[in-house]
């Protein structure tokens, strides 16, 4: 994913498909669970971009949650 500019909602390009991704509801699946999220996604190859901040932050926290049950 690319960052076409810098202002406060930053406006991501899909890397191969070269258009903007859309925010909208995404499946993520961890373990045997769902869960619904609001994430940037490809309306034209579906590729899902998930910052970093999430990924090492909420992300991680909720799955040594579920690990630990």
């Amino acid at each position: 994913m690319k960052e076409r500019n810098k202002h406060a909602e930053p406006e991501w390009i899909c890397s191969k498909c070269e258009v903007p991704l859309q925010k909208g509801k995404v499946n993520v699946a961890y373990m045997q669970g769902m869960f619904p999220v609001d994430l940037h996604k490809c309306p034209a190859c579906g590729q899902v971009f998930i910052p970093e901040d999430l990924a090492l932050g909420k992300m991680a926290q909720v799955e040594k949650l579920l690990e630990d049950k």
